[in-house]
This record gives structure tokens, C-alpha cells and sequence, in this order.
């Protein structure tokens, strides 16, 4: 695998990159779908019940994406500057873009077990970065 193959602090850093990339794809369909209803351009946030089901979902994977983003760019920066050049750090950050990747696509098509799962592994991810950064940060 590409990400594999770099080193840690490039692997994280390229993981934020990706993810942050992530959050706008649900919104591809959600722009999709407004062209399809008809765009009001005076007031775009009210068109969500306009939107068929899938969009509405994706407008949410979308919001959802941001706030899951924030706290993991915060977990792969602390891993970052701590200097976590484990493959505990690389196998973290690539599960947490994996997973948000799929949770996106299972909350689109509407297989919330599934969506849960990829949000607790996404989390599972975010957190174990946290919890590198601040147990071994100074090793």
C-alpha cells in the first residue's frame, strides 16, 4: 500500500490531507441532488427536505465529516510533533481515513449498522493517535 510504504510523520501528515478531502465528497452528491431539485440561491439551507433521501444523508455525512475531521487532524498532529514513528501511529491513521471513507458511503445508502461500525473504527483511530501522543510523547 502507498501510505505503507512512506514514513510516519509523512503518513500522517498525507492522512490529513486525505481526510480533510473526505469531508466534501458526500457533498458532490448533495450538489448533485440541489442542481436536480432546483437551486435556490437566496436560501440554500432550506432546500434539505426538498432533497431526496440519499441527499439528505449525504448532507449529514458531510456535517458529520467535519466534526470527526477536527478531532482527528488534532490526534495526527499530536502524533506528529510527539515523534510517533510507530506502525501502532501509521495502522491508527490509515483506519481512521479507511473507515471515514466508508462510513460516508454506508450513511448514503442507508446501512446504519454498518455506519456505526466505521464511525467507532474511525474513533477507535482518532483516539489511539491521542493516546499515543500523550503516553509515549516524550520517549
Amino acid at each position: 500500500m502507498f501510505l505503507a510504504s512512506l514514513s510516519v510523520p509523512s503518513t500522517l501528515l498525507i492522512c490529513i490531507a486525505i481526510a480533510a478531502v473526505l469531508v466534501y465528497v458526500p457533498f458532490l452528491l448533495v450538489g448533485y441532488a440541489r442542481l436536480q431539485v432546483g437551486y435556490d440561491t437566496s436560501a440554500p439551507r432550506t432546500m434539505l427536505d426538498k432533497l431526496p433521501a440519499y441527499a439528505q444523508r449525504a448532507t449529514w455525512a458531510h456535517q458529520n465529516s467535519f466534526e470527526a475531521f477536527s478531532l482527528f487532524a488534532a490526534a495526527a498532529l499530536m502524533a506528529y510533533v510527539t515523534g510517533q514513528n510507530t506502525v501502532y501511529a501509521v495502522i491508527a491513521a490509515i483506519a481512521h481515513v479507511t473507515a471515514r471513507l466508508f462510513y460516508s458511503v454506508f450513511y448514503i445508502l442507508n446501512v446504519p449498522i454498518l455506519r456505526s461500525l466505521m464511525f467507532a473504527i474511525g474513533s477507535l483511530g482518532t483516539a489511539t493517535l491521542m493516546a499515543l501522543s500523550l503516553v509515549f510523547g516524550g520517549r
